[in-house]
């Protein structure tokens, strides 16, 4: 179970973080572009695990613990940019349930280009 958790998040912790303006993690939405616009996790950046890259990903802060996640149980995009986050030598975890599960625990969509941001949002409890 340690290792589980060493790989997953769900959204409550998520959110938590999220709100506590922890910075130490980067969300990244794996879906195209169009999915991203439609809707997000606030703060989330948009990298489709389609277009990652060894060059794209050699870019990114080492420092950073990497969240990805897709559209929910049903899709792999979170998988596989969380094994090509990975592969490139960045520590990452893949977020339980996607963007789905993300909703049903009532937690806010960003919309459009802007990544938006979820710091100093007050959270309900989740009841766990």
């Amino acid at each position: 179970m340690l290792e589980k958790l060493r790989l997953h998040t769900d959204a409550w912790d998520l959110a938590v973080d999220l709100a506590n303006g922890v910075t130490e993690i980067v969300v990244v939405d794996t879906r195209s572009q169009a999915h991203y616009l439609a809707g997000h996790i606030p703060g989330a950046i948009n990298l489709p695990h389609v277009e990652m890259t060894v060059d794209r990903l050699a870019s990114l802060d080492r420092s950073r613990l990497y969240i990805s996640y897709c559209d929910g149980i049903g899709c792999n995009g979170s998988t596989w940019g969380a094994f090509k986050l990975a592969s490139a030598g960045l520590r990452v975890k893949e977020l339980l349930g996607g963007l789905d599960f993300w909703r049903r625990d009532g937690h806010p969509i960003a919309i459009g280009s802007d990544a938006g941001s979820l710091h100093g949002h007050e959270l309900e409890s989740c009841g766990c």
